[in-house]
């Protein structure tokens, strides 16, 4: 019975790692493959704000898990302790007496085999499964397979094997700069974003590609456009203008959402709704869509406060929930008597713009004979007393 297994701390586990295993996997053709997130690595700390462990098993159960033959192990998660190899070769031995275990493993690992933890006696008891890099020095991999095989008795498979130019760490890199989500598997990095591990941000492609589900055709626009302005009122303002382009893309993903169902999202959520608001659905939608936004996508306060108000606004605004606001109010689709005035006063101006805006919603909800929700008055009282 031939074992393979691949180990590592897999922070996160990527589309290199999956596709290692498939070349192992092709060349082994083992009957047992095992993947197996150490606990607890031995030559290094996890950094913070990393997932548990048991998040990254199931990470690995989500990256691997269409690779045939692939079983996902807890068996080091269930150990206390640092996680070595060679006490895991020696539960497998005593599980699956004389399998021959492969311990698959990178080129730079086997170059460094000489440092792990009792290897002297995993060459005793394995063979070393070596994905071996096609733009290596071959010289020296199979210098140092000779020098193992002879001194040391070892066995020794080089699958020869082009990795692909990633690394974890340079994938946690580029998620906390807003990339990465072609180098993870959807599962993966849906969960990073949402739980915001590693401290990563959406990539802004990929959430807009996530939220036109929720959106009806002719909202798309609209949504494009307040992107766009937040984004240029961000950079005007000194905000982050990918925080502000992260709001705008999400900041309507309930709105088209009908009475009945928003009542069932403010329930499901635990919103509570004067009876202003459940006569208006018009505003549920942003109290609805700052909560599904945090629950499906992870978005920070900031991010939340700013959906959530963009639609009444409110006294003593922040800077995001402002550009938000008027992001909304101004976007270039938006065609109305005073529109151009408003969009000009909010890159001069950002509290004469929202006692503007302010006064001009309140005037529109009176002409066609709407309640003007008092979070809207009080937002109006304090900017004009602000700007007097």
């Amino acid at each position: 019975m031939r074992i393979a297994i691949y180990g590592g701390s897999f922070n996160p586990p990527h589309i290199g790692h999956a596709e290692a295993a498939r070349a192992a996997y092709k060349a082994l053709k083992p009957d047992k493959f095992l993947i197996i997130p150490t606990n607890t690595p031995p030559h290094k700390e996890l950094e913070a704000n990393s997932p548990s462990p048991e998040q990254r098993l199931e990470f690995c159960r989500l990256a691997f898990g269409d690779i045939p033959g692939v079983e996902v192990s807890d068996m080091e998660l269930r150990r206390e302790g640092k996680s070595y190899t060679a006490d895991t070769v020696d539960a497998l031995l005593e599980q699956y007496p004389g399998a021959e275990i492969c311990i698959v493993m990178g080129t730079d690992m086997f170059l460094s085999f000489r440092s792990w933890y009792r290897w002297q006696h995993m060459l005793e008891t394995c063979t070393l499964a070596v994905l071996s890099r096609e733009d290596f020095d071959r010289r020296e991999i199979e210098s140092f397979k000779a020098e193992l095989e002879t001194e040391n008795g070892a066995k020794v498979i080089l699958i020869p094997h082009l990795p692909l130019p990633m690394s974890s760490t340079e994938i946690r890199e580029r998620l906390r700069r807003g990339l990465g989500s072609d180098d993870l598997c959807q599962g993966v990095y849906e969960c990073i974003i949402r739980n915001g591990y590693y401290d990563a941000k959406p990539e802004l492609s990929w959430l807009r590609q996530m939220v036109m589900p929720y959106l009806k055709e002719n909202r798309i626009a609209h949504v494009t456009g307040v992107e766009s302005q937040a984004v240029m009122l961000a950079m005007r303002w000194g905000a982050d203008p990918d925080t502000a382009a992260v709001a705008g893309i999400l900041h309507d993903i309930t709105k088209a959402q009908n009475k009945e169902k928003q009542l069932k999202l403010c329930e499901k959520y635990g919103i509570i709704l004067e009876n202003a608001e459940r006569e208006n659905p018009a505003l549920l939608h942003a109290r609805t869509g700052a909560a599904l936004a945090r629950e499906r996508f992870g978005i920070s306060d900031e991010i939340y406060s700013a959906i959530r108000w963009h639609t009444t606004g409110k006294p003593d605004m922040s800077t995001l929930e402002k550009i938000i606001y008027l992001a909304d109010y101004t976007e270039p689709t938006r065609d109305f008597e005073g529109v151009e005035e408003l969009r000009e006063l909010s890159f001069e101006d950002l509290d004469k713009a929202m006692a503007l805006g302010l006064e001009m919603s309140i005037e529109d909800l009176t002409e066609r004979g709407k309640p003007i929700f008092h979070d809207t008055m009080d937002a109006y009282n304090w900017y004009k007393n602000l700007t007097k």
